[in-house]
């Protein structure tokens, strides 16, 4: 491998790729860090168990049935076998490649040389270099070749996000390479990425742009990975033709354009500028980048580091939406967040990149994963009182299950870093480092976050000098409080809260640091400065238990919709207030336990005096939360009083909904099984909505019977639409009624017995439907 990593970079710098950026720190590979007994070691144990539990043959199948041979197995059920099978695949790739990284298990191996020895075959078979399985994937190709392309925004040429799809087994092919050096994964992959330069080498610079409006997750970064590895700039070439300009452009101006888009689209494009903008040395390209994170971590992050409402970018103004709704935050997002983090940081060491890692990995990362059960997390709700759905490995196959099985596999990943003689702490997690290069091996050892006491011990080191860079978070209050020992005596040394503490002496082996850090309770509140509040514990969010009634669907089955919390929404009215200043509110939480992390809220609160617990959130698991509180004090509680008014009205809407979907948006529409001809979607004061000269149809379904439908249009659109509810058009009369200035709810009697039925929209009287931007089914 050493001698290959050699001949590869002699490539590299021969093709004059060598004006890359150098990196300040560098990483070390999973297999140099062993976690030792925390939270996030009982992660990783869960996270083994469910990729034992899955089936190789099951995922497969779809790329065995696309090459033309004969699967062992029938597919996976959900999203793996209705128009994105195969997804799963390729995160399955790079979660054993990492997992025998972090763990060195020999079945883990033996799963994962299996699986590329089956994508070898299906490749041979097609004979073109291609793999995958979307349903019918040659013809698909072949349409684009010739550039037949019509790209929508989750579709291509009427395939669920195709190029997204087979992201997902290039990145796997590329981890296998790097994480378990597999040559094979790596032929695999050049011949993968070879084809791709055939399909679209005769596209034109707009067909290509075009293209890129449909999700394509990173692939400009995969393929900038590829020629990083193999020194041809042909492939830097192609990571250029699949880098969206229209997402580009407004970042190299500084201008944050995201409001209304689909977050998790971008966020692996935007990786992919980054790894172009190191290896080209693009400093304009860098600067976008970091302007992406700063704005997306700065102005569109919540109290767990996760951005987004129903999977898209609200406006940075106004958080409403993350307290209404109960599709908050996406796994997905954090996950493609943290993986950006991490390469800003390689070329710029800021401790403001850790804060925001350490942030993210404990407060949503490692909450997505049910420790008890097993299970991953696709939603986090933000809405007070609701509750999260957890996967199932036979029924479960959302994007966020594939990023799920690779979050918790890499959790040795940023805990260090070196540059020379430096190594860098970047986490509190316990763990052995094994620095091979310097001899050194260094455990660490601490009951973080129970307390902020951390201990480095050096197990093993040939007598030199080494400086220990230790990082001093943000969230310290007050850096005098700060301790540091040296084997067990006092060390001098001037520290600031976000600075890195440097001990720089020869050091011996069994040579122990002590750190201490404060622990103090501190308010965060939503970027637009609503009143609500969330309570934190140095860096960990603290929620409150908030019950286990009607957590229905808390294990998700095989629907599509099933990885969304169904049960029933806790009225806002309902949630306490806290009633008083920032400052007395935070002395109002008092430790019950000195042991362990559980809080008692002893302040006053609206409507009634309410006794709350709190905990960090990820332990909460299986039953419903609150974190953010709203809060207020006494001179503003009239305002209080009347947003429970409005709060009332919206309940009986939400209390009655039976279905509901928001044509234009990716997820609900697939959930729905969209079809549609001649048909656009569009956004409008944040508010997606579809129309068309054609027609659009959706399935719903009814638990219970159902005696209205509501469509939500603007007040000016003067179109009309004709609706039709299992192939009967809807002659009734509307009643209309206001929602705002700017739109009105349609409201059609129907009389529906519980089951699934089809919706269908076209134009009446008119060329063109009305735009249509909610539609709901009621008893």
């Amino acid at each position: 491998m050493k001698i290959l990593v050699s001949i590869i970079l002699g490539v590299v710098c021969a093709l004059n790729l060598s004006a890359q950026t150098t990196p300040k720190v560098n990483y070390f590979s999973l297999n140099q860090v062993e976690l030792l007994e925390s939270p996030f070691l009982t992660a990783q144990e869960s996270d083994f168990d469910y990729l034992l539990a899955l089936d190789a043959d099951k995922l497969l199948a779809p790329f065995l049935r696309e090459a033309g041979l004969e699967p062992k197995a029938s597919s996976y059920t959900n999203w793996e076998n209705s128009g994105l099978d195969g997804h799963i695949g390729g995160h399955y790739i790079s979660a054993m490649a990492m997992m025998y990284a972090a763990t060195g298990n020999a079945e883990i191996k033996r799963r994962l040389d299996y699986f590329i020895d089956e994508l070898e075959r299906c490749q041979a078979k097609v004979g073109t270099g291609f793999i995958g399985g979307t349903p019918g994937s040659i013809a698909l190709w072949q349409e684009i070749k010739r550039g037949d392309i019509r790209a929508g925004a989750f579709d291509l040429n009427r395939k669920w996000v195709p190029l997204y799809n087979i992201h997902k087994t290039y990145n796997g092919l590329y981890d296998a390479y790097i994480h378990a050096n597999s040559r094979k994964a790596f032929d695999i992959l050049i011949k993968y990425t070879d084809w791709m330069i055939d399909i679209t080498s005769g596209l034109t610079d707009y067909q290509m742009q075009d293209m890129l409006r449909s999700e394509h997750g990173g692939l400009n970064e995969i393929f900038a990975s590829v020629a990083a590895i193999t020194g041809d700039k042909k492939y830097l070439e192609l990571a250029h033709r699949y880098s969206h300009r229209r997402i580009l452009n407004p970042l190299l101006q500084e201008k944050d354009s995201l409001t209304g888009m689909h977050a998790n689209t971008q966020i692996p494009k935007v990786i992919g500028f980054k790894r172009i903008a190191d290896l080209e040395n693009n400093e304009s390209w860098d600067k976008a980048s970091r302007f992406f994170w700063k704005t997306v971590t700065e102005n569109r992050s919540v109290a767990i580091g996760g951005n987004s409402v129903r999977e898209h970018f609200h406006p940075i103004n106004d958080f409403s939406p993350m307290i209404n709704d109960v599709q908050g935050p996406e796994t997905c997002n954090t996950y493609n967040m943290l993986r950006l983090t991490k390469m800003l940081y390689e070329t710029s060491p800021e401790v403001n990149f850790v804060d925001y890692y350490e942030k993210a990995l404990y407060n949503h990362i490692l909450s997505s994963v049910n420790p008890n059960h097993g299970g991953f997390v696709y939603f986090t709700p933000m809405r007070p009182a609701h509750y999260r759905v957890y996967s199932q490995p036979e029924t479960s196959f959302w994007c966020c299950v594939g990023s799920g099985i690779e979050n918790h596999t890499k959790y040795g990943e940023f805990i260090y870093a070196h540059n020379d003689n430096d190594l860098y702490i970047n986490l509190f997690i316990p763990s052995r480092l094994t620095w091979k290069e310097k001899n050194v091996i260094l455990s660490q050892t601490s009951n973080f976050p129970e307390d902020g006491k951390i201990e480095f011990v050096l197990e093993k080191v040939t007598r030199k000098n080494l400086t220990l860079k230790i990082r001093i978070p943000s969230w310290v209050s007050n850096k005098d409080d700060v301790k540091i020992k040296v084997n067990n005596k006092p060390y001098n040394l001037s520290v600031s809260a976000g600075n890195y503490a440097e001990i720089k002496r020869k050091w011996k082996k069994g040579d122990r640091v002590s750190l201490s850090l404060p622990m103090d309770v501190s308010l965060e509140k939503f970027p637009d400065n609503s009143n609500y509040r969330a309570f934190k514990y140095g860096p960990v969010l603290l929620a409150a238990t908030a019950g286990k009634e009607d957590l229905r669907g808390l294990y998700a089955d095989d629907s599509r919709g099933g990885h969304i919390a169904h049960g029933k929404q806790i009225p806002l009215q309902e949630i306490p207030t806290l009633l008083g200043t920032e400052a007395g509110i935070v002395h109002s939480l008092h430790k019950t336990d000195p042991d362990k992390l559980e809080f008692s809220y002893t302040g006053e609160t609206f409507p009634l005096k309410t006794d709350l617990t709190l905990i960090p959130f990820y332990q909460l698991h299986d039953e419903r939360y609150i974190i953010y509180f709203p809060q207020t004090e006494i001179d503003g509680l009239e305002a209080v009083k009347e947003n429970y008014k409005n709060f009332q009205k919206n309940q009986e809407v939400e209390q009655n909904t039976l279905d509901l979907i928001y044509p234009g948006e990716q997820q609900p529409e697939s959930d729905h099984l969209i079809k549609y001809e001649n048909s656009e979607t569009g956004n409008l004061n944040n508010r997606h909505f579809r129309k068309a000269e054609g027609w659009f149809s959706y399935e719903i379904k009814n638990r219970e019977p159902a005696s209205y439908i509501t469509l939500i249009q603007r007040k000016d659109e003067k179109n009309e639409s004709a609706i039709y509810i299992n192939d009967k058009e809807l002659s009734v009369k509307p009643v209309e009624e206001t929602v705002d200035e700017t739109f009105i709810r349609l409201i059609f009697p129907v009389t529906l017995e519980s089951g699934r039925h089809s919706i269908l929209i076209k134009p009446k009287n008119g060329t063109i439907t009305s735009s249509i931007y909610e539609i709901r089914l009621m008893k």
